[in-house]
C-alpha cells in the first residue's frame, strides 16, 4: 500500500469479442464493459488511487458501424445520467477528455452535467477518454500555442515540454504511472500518446468485461515491483 499508483490509464479492450464468445449482441458486451469499470473505479476510490483514464470511444471508432456508434453514444448517455447521481454521493470526479463538440447536443448536457455535479468531489478522479485521439489531441495543442505565438501572447522561445502538456486534456492531471490493456493486444492504439512516456505498461490476456477487482490487485503488484528509472540509470 505504500506504492500505489496515483494514476492508471486503462484501455477497455475486448467487449465485442466477449459478446460474440457469449452469443450476445455487441451492444451487450459494451454494456458488460461499462458495468466493470464502474466496479474498478469504485474500488479504485477504495484503494486510494487518485486517477483512473478509461479509453471509451477513439476519433478512429467513428469507422465502425452506425448501428454500434449510436449504441455507444446512447449507452454513454444512459451510464452519465445514471452513474453522476451514484458518482456525486460516493465522492468520486468525473471528467471526459476529447473532443465533445461535435457529440449531440443531448449528450454534451449529459456530459456537462455529471462534470458539473461531481467537479467539487475529491475522490478518484474517473477521466472517460470519448471522441479521443492522442494524435488529434496533440494537434489541437499545437494549434493552441501556435494561436498564442501567432498574437504575441508567447515567445517561440517559451514553448517546451511543460507548456505542451498544460495545453492537453489532461493539462492539470499527472501522467499515468501503469497502463493496462486487456484482450491480448499489445499497442496503445493513439492513446495517450505524450502522457504514456515514462508509463509502466501491463498487457492482460482477458476481455475487458471479465477484468475484475482482483485483477487490478494483480496489475498493482506487478507494477510495485517494476523499478521506474525514467532514463536514469
Amino acid at each position: 500500500m505504500n506504492n500505489i499508483p496515483r494514476h492508471i490509464a486503462i484501455i477497455m479492450d475486448g467487449n465485442r469479442r466477449w459478446a460474440k464468445e457469449h452469443g450476445l449482441p455487441i451492444k451487450k458486451g459494451h454494456k458488460a464493459g461499462a458495468d466493470a469499470i464502474e466496479k474498478i473505479v469504485r474500488y479504485a476510490n477504495e484503494l486510494g488511487i487518485e486517477h483512473i483514464t478509461a479509453y471509451a470511444f477513439s476519433t478512429e471508432n467513428w469507422k465502425r458501424s452506425e448501428e454500434e456508434v449510436s449504441a455507444l453514444m446512447a449507452l454513454l448517455k444512459a451510464y452519465l445520467d445514471e452513474f453522476s447521481k451514484k458518482a456525486d454521493k460516493e465522492n468520486f470526479k468525473i471528467r471526459v477528455l476529447g473532443d465533445i463538440s461535435v457529440l449531440s447536443k443531448s449528450l454534451q448536457t449529459s456530459i456537462n452535467k455529471a462534470v458539473e455535479t461531481t467537479k467539487n468531489n475529491t475522490g478518484v478522479s474517473f477521466n472517460i477518454a470519448f471522441n479521443y485521439g492522442g494524435r488529434d489531441e496533440i494537434v489541437k495543442a499545437t494549434k493552441k500555442i501556435a494561436t498564442k505565438v501567432k498574437s504575441g501572447e508567447i515567445n517561440l522561445e517559451d514553448i517546451d515540454e511543460e507548456l505542451v502538456s498544460k495545453n492537453l486534456y489532461t493539462y492539470d492531471i499527472p501522467d499515468p504511472d501503469l497502463m493496462i490493456r486487456t484482450s491480448g493486444e499489445l499497442r496503445i492504439s493513439g492513446f495517450l500518446i505524450w502522457q504514456l512516456a515514462y508509463t509502466e505498461f501491463l498487457f492482460v490476456d482477458k476481455y475487458w468485461p471479465d477484468f475484475n477487482e482482483k485483477d487490478l490487485d494483480e496489475a498493482i503488484a506487478v507494477y510495485q515491483k517494476r523499478v521506474r528509472k525514467f532514463g536514469a540509470n
